[in-house]
């Protein structure tokens, strides 16, 4: 049976959104083509209330957007910290948060998988981006304490995905140039009507 994990640990029940989401605001996402989401993060130094609130937001913004997951880039925080709510190939559901998060390379043989992606600051478009089909995140919790993070199948590409939002990195940094000019039209097509959604889902969430 699929199970929930908080922060890694397995946990017996979840509600439908993180608690943080109900603390936080609703944040403006960036787009590919602003300075913030095309260099690196500078890593969290202080950890304290403002973190916590900016983890909140973080969680509000991805649940509003329909995403899996959100970097602090994303919504025009210079901070090397993600926010996911994600799941595995199994029905497993992972939530949670890493700051300072460095990806390392998991032990053992793994795959490459080439499914589509999407990224919240590239609104509309999904493209097919090999990505390994094990990941482990390294870093720490909102309290400065160390935390490991496993995944395996999407929520591997997740963590892969975000991780490369703190390195200043995006999907179409990972494509061709007739690829990304494919997104690119893509996002040009579609804008309009995620924004619709996005809206849609706001007053929702705040009803």
């Amino acid at each position: 049976m699929p199970r929930v994990f908080v922060q890694g640990a397995p946990v017996a029940e979840f509600p439908r959104y993180a608690p943080e989401a109900g603390r936080g605001a609703v944040r403006r996402i960036t787009e590919v083509g602003e300075a913030v989401l095309h260099k690196p993060c500078r890593d969290v130094t202080e950890f304290g209330p403002d973190l916590a609130a900016l983890i909140d937001d973080m969680f509000r913004t991805m649940y509003v957007a329909e995403g899996a997951g959100l970097a602090a880039n994303q919504i025009g925080v210079d901070l090397r910290l993600f926010v996911y709510d994600c799941p595995d190939d199994d029905g497993n559901r992972h939530v949670g948060h890493i700051v300072n998060p460095v990806l390392k390379s998991p032990l053992g043989g793994r795959r490459l998988l080439d499914e589509g992606e999407g990224c919240l600051s590239v609104p509309g478009a999904v493209m097919a981006v090999p990505r390994p089909d094990r990941a482990v995140v390294r870093g720490q919790d909102r309290d400065g304490d160390p935390v490991e993070i496993e995944g395996t199948g999407y929520f591997a590409r997740c963590l892969a995905h975000e991780t490369d939002h703190t390195d200043g990195y995006i999907y179409l940094d990972r494509l061709t140039k007739r690829e990304k000019k494919d997104a690119l039209r893509q996002m040009a097509d579609r804008r309009e009507e995620v924004y619709a959604r996005r809206s849609a889902k706001e007053a929702a969430f705040g009803a």
